[in-house]
């Protein structure tokens, strides 16, 4: 039988990706509702090629807009708008697979609609369990839901532990390997990493992202939230999980085992091979992802992290090992700063300035439902903007 599919964040590169993945398995996959921000072009295009249900903007003005376009193309789908649409898409009775791969804290809701509904839920929003890991975690456990990781590195961790898994220190799991590239700034002298630009930030030197997430990898607050979501992901505490540099983007991550043996997860750098994983797990489908050539994959590099380089990899360990409400202020005091950057409206080093300062000035408290956590995250937004207007 088919499976019914909706993509939360259909246009970004993960979104199109999936899609990529399923227009591959026309005989397994059939696509309920896609959803997108403000691109409604784009989401026209994708809407007249696989013909949805549903198609969601978050923006109604952008709604508008894609029911128009919609109309004029003869296309049947109906358009919804807002987090009330989106959260409909995510938990409706005939959705099997939940792709969730809004960025930022904007896909919290509509994901944990899914997985409170019971559903397959790919998570590529690690924001979901950075906020609310606690919570999230909770949910999937009542409903009964499947959790699947797509970021590449938590999708590599779990196809390298056991089929019985249940925590670092049980079945023989020593540790968990968390590899990054290093980004575009990996050997750049520090003194001049205060001028990089938004594109210099945004050229990564191995993947195809967004702008935010590009970002995020070349101050590494990526790997940063990754180490969050992973210590959820995985039932593991901060010291249990290793950031390992690995420029070439090739060994995704590792397991080590208490025997000495470490299993490595490798391929190319494509976001089609978790995605298909995701999609087709327990089975094995093709993902469009061509194979990996040894021949001219000559060398494997590794090395430690500088967190002078990367302060904001220290200050995510940092909010991790105090857990509470400290993930969730990290991530929307980020989210603000690099708008700030990406705007020029503050520079690359002032980044993990305004995180620091964010994390200082924030008490900690252990959050008891949903509402707490966005209330916290608004007052930590609220405090990066007043921040940022001093530097």
């Amino acid at each position: 039988m088919k499976q019914n599919l909706t993509v939360l964040g259909a246009t970004g590169s993960i979104g199109v990706s999936t899609l990529d993945v399923v227009a591959r398995h026309p005989a397994r996959y059939s696509v309920y509702a896609l959803t997108a921000n403000t691109q409604a072009e784009a989401l026209a295009e994708q809407c007249l090629c696989h013909r949805p249900r549903f198609a969601v903007m978050r923006d109604e003005q952008a709604a508008e807009q894609l029911a128009s376009l919609l109309k004029a193309s003869g296309c049947e789908t109906e358009v919804l708008s807002g987090e009330a649409g989106l959260v409909q898409v995510s938990k409706a009775p005939e959705v099997d697979v939940l792709m969730a791969a809004i960025v930022g804290s904007a896909g919290l809701e509509p994901t944990l609609a899914g997985v409170m509904a019971g559903k397959k839920v790919l998570l590529a929003n690690k924001e979901s369990l950075v906020m609310a890991g606690g919570l999230f975690m909770s949910a999937v456990r009542d409903s009964g839901a499947t959790l699947l990781p797509i970021d590449s590195e938590h999708n590599a961790i779990f196809q390298c532990l056991p089929v019985d898994y249940r925590g670092v220190g049980a079945a023989g799991v020593r540790r968990i390997l968390l590899t990054g590239s290093g980004g575009p700034f990996r050997e750049t002298p520090i003194a001049d990493l205060a001028a990089v630009t938004p594109d210099q930030a945004c050229a990564h030197p191995n993947w195809s992202m967004g702008r935010k997430i590009s970002v995020d990898s070349a101050t590494m607050m990526n790997k940063g939230l990754e180490f969050v979501e992973a210590c959820w992901l995985f039932d593991a505490t901060p010291e249990q999980i290793e950031i390992v540099v690995h420029p070439q983007s090739v060994i995704h991550s590792m397991v080590e085992y208490s025997d000495g043996s470490v299993l490595a997860q490798m391929g190319n750098p494509d976001m089609r091979t978790p995605i298909a994983h995701a999609l087709a797990w327990p089975e094995r489908i093709e993902s469009g992802v061509a194979s990996l050539d040894f021949m001219t994959t000559s060398r494997l590099d590794f090395e430690a992290p500088s967190f002078e380089r990367f302060p904001g990899l220290r200050l995510s360990i940092e909010a991790a090992k105090a857990g509470g409400i400290m993930p969730a202020v990290l991530n929307a005091a980020n989210e603000v700063a690099v708008e700030a950057f990406l705007g020029g409206r503050a520079g690359f080093t002032d980044i993990p300035r305004v995180i620091e300062s964010v994390l200082e000035k924030t008490g900690q408290f252990e959050p008891q439902d949903l509402a707490a956590v966005k209330e916290a995250d608004a007052q930590a937004r609220e405090l990066a903007v007043s921040l940022l207007q001093s530097f």
